[in-house]
């Protein structure tokens, strides 16, 4: 989770204009606000014990501390993925991959949309595929999937009120998704 602060703290900027085009230029902004919300609640008083509590924890404090669709998914998604894993005190790439995958489904479900959509999980559901390769594979696969939702008209979310004006722009949702993906793979590193 921190490695994922860092990265999004360090992209909040880009994160914000990719939004600026096609959303309500909120995301890099409430996405720093809301992982450094994590961090501080992982890090101050007494820590969760096993990996499933920390994605429940962060996944409450980001619904809680970021605005706009963006908390209730990433929410959803690390608190889905924590339960799946559940009180294991060690968890191999596979229950990991298994945990992500819960989320990812949970986030489709959530927000009524599917890879192509021109959403996260445009990033999120060839990044967790890819977790049966590597952390290097998963993030390059999330960062390669909200790459190519540069083309796509958006169907969900604040973007698809645009129609073919969301065409030409990278989801920030996707970005940021490939951003975590990305930390993970440094940590795993």
């Amino acid at each position: 989770m921190t490695a994922a602060a860092a990265a999004v703290d360090r992209e909040a900027e880009r994160l914000t204009e990719l939004d600026s085009a096609i959303g309500d230029a909120d995301h890099g902004t409430n996405m720093q606000r809301g992982f450094a919300a994590v961090v501080k609640a992982l890090t101050e008083g007494e820590a969760p014990a096993t990996p499933g509590a920390v994605l429940t924890a962060a996944g409450r404090q980001l619904i809680s501390s970021v605005g706009g669709a963006a908390g209730p998914l990433y929410g959803t998604l690390l608190r889905r993925a924590g339960k799946a894993l559940g009180d294991a005190a060690q968890v191999s790439a596979e229950e990991l991959r298994a945990g992500l995958s819960a989320g990812v489904d949970a986030v489709g479900q959530l927000g009524g949309s599917a890879p192509g959509d021109k959403t996260m999980l445009d990033a999120l559901v060839p990044g967790v595929a890819a977790l049966e390769t590597s952390f290097e594979a998963a993030a390059a696969a999330a960062g390669d999937g909200a790459v190519a939702t540069v083309p796509l008209q958006a169907r969900k979310g604040r973007a698809s009120y645009l129609g073919e004006r969301s065409i030409g722009h990278e989801d920030p949702g996707a970005a940021s998704s490939a951003l975590l993906l990305a930390a993970l793979a440094e940590v795993a590193a």
